[in-house]
């Protein structure tokens, strides 16, 4: 790449729309120079579209907002990169084999091939497979993260296949490509193109795990031998927390605004005893600790579900997401887990030009974003092209020529008539009887 190309994102998730458009230079540093969000939605639950119809109003209205900042206009967004996110998206781990003549030198195409292998894979008829990486190759007798190169009679592939119910993908088409004439340059694992960027090459050669709190769920994506080992979504995320709060019978952006204002996930010895409006302070404490306590012991349970110990991860856990900003969460999820927690940001090479785009909520777009420029150069923003009017009086080449007729040229009847000399004298007469001179055609 020799020159700097715009680039545009979408998210779309159970608490906010998002639009970015940014700008990918030739180092393949990314600058993020826009970006727009609409809170709130409800055609969207568990990260799954429910209302294409509501989603893709929303979604027009951002990109009308986006397309007119300075830093974006005149261009227009015609191509986008997503993310694919929701609770059905986790992971399978198969085994595929093939083959080979004696001595044979394992190449690319060998690879691509068992790659195809494994994405063909038959698995149950509800879920379709996004994706197949790669875990470990065996060649031979050997084990190895890189085969190419490598001689042997036979080849071995672990793969991890991506699955996920396939009207999240249907939704997304329907929604940006049927509705709104988006060309869909790429949909890819919001999670993995995530854990790309914001957990450390030495992270996840040691072993981590990379947690993802959003509003309905919450994705674990763990990493072990610098390879991805185990990726599951949980149906639990902060707006679980609001929700209990609302059995205090107060409405939901009440308890929202008392979550993030009071709330805590860890229990403290000194807890107020205020009451507002007959809101009890320590009820609301009892119900963040109780459901804050219940999404962390899941989080942690899922080192056991991918064959783990807490041992296994000295890389510790990275914690992203809007769930991960609640008070005392990063504290008990380390105490639970025994484990150093750390929050996630972005690596150097991504900037946030947009004062207005907090960097941890932008963190999942830009993943998306970056993973989506770096692996495609495909059209996402293009000026589009006016028409202009022809110079005065030179008609257009496609247009027929057409020719004003000429006016009306009255002829005068030659008269007989008395002489100018005696014309003149009955205007003098008339002017004293009162006949109009507008009248002289009727007097000749």
């Amino acid at each position: 790449m020799n020159e700097e190309r715009y680039v545009a994102a979408i998210e779309i998730s159970s608490s906010k729309i998002m639009v970015a458009v940014g700008k990918l230079r030739p180092n393949n540093q990314l600058d993020v120079i826009a970006c727009e969000q609409d809170k709130g939605v409800e055609g969207v639950r568990y990260g799954v579209i429910q209302n294409p119809e509501d989603t893709s109003m929303r979604i027009q209205h951002l990109l009308a907002k986006i397309q007119r900042r300075n830093s974006v206009a005149p261009r227009e967004i015609v191509g986008v990169y997503v993310g694919l996110s929701g609770r059905s998206l986790r992971s399978l781990t198969i085994e595929v084999s093939r083959n080979l003549p004696e001595d044979t030198e394992i190449t690319s195409e060998i690879i691509a091939g068992l790659r195809a292998q494994a994405l063909e894979t038959a698995i149950d008829n509800s879920l379709e497979v996004v994706d197949a990486i790669p875990r470990v190759f065996r060649v031979g007798k050997n084990d190895t993260t890189s085969p190419k190169g490598m001689i042997g009679n036979s080849i071995k592939g672990t793969y991890d296949l991506i699955v996920c119910r396939p009207e999240i993908k249907r939704n997304l088409v329907r929604t940006l490509h049927d509705k709104l004439g988006l060309k869909i340059n790429g949909a890819m694992v919001t999670a993995l193109c995530t854990g790309q960027l914001v957990a450390r090459p030495e992270e996840k050669r040691l072993g981590c795990m990379l947690v993802d709190m959003g509003a309905e769920t919450t994705t674990v994506t763990i990493y072990r031998s610098g390879h991805l080992r185990y990726f599951a979504t949980l149906p639990l995320g902060g707006r679980n927390i609001t929700r209990d709060i609302t059995s205090l019978h107060v409405l939901e952006d009440r308890a929202e605004d008392l979550k993030t204002t009071s709330g805590d996930a860890i229990s403290r010895d000194a807890v107020s005893s205020l009451n507002i409006n007959g809101l009890k302070m320590t009820d609301v404490s009892n119900l963040v600790v109780a459901r804050s306590e219940e999404i962390v012991a899941n989080i942690v349970e899922q080192i056991s579900y991918a064959g783990l110990q807490d041992k296994d991860l000295p890389g510790g856990i990275i914690c992203i997401g809007g769930g991960s900003q609640l008070r005392g969460m990063l504290e008990l999820l380390g105490n639970k887990s025994k484990l150093t927690v750390r929050r996630g940001s972005l690596p150097s090479f991504i900037r946030i030009e947009d004062t207005k785009a907090p960097s941890f909520e932008i963190i999942e777009l830009a993943s998306v974003l970056y993973t989506g420029a770096t692996n495609n150069n495909a059209e996402c923003l293009t000026i589009p092209v006016r028409e202009t009017l022809p110079p005065t009086g030179v008609p257009h080449v496609d247009e027929p020529v057409y020719e004003e007729p000429a006016p009306r040229v009255k002829e005068k009847k030659k008269k007989s008539g008395p002489s100018k000399w005696s014309k003149f004298g009955t205007k003098i007469s008339s002017f004293f009887t009162g006949v109009d001179d507008e009248d002289d055609d009727i007097i000749e």
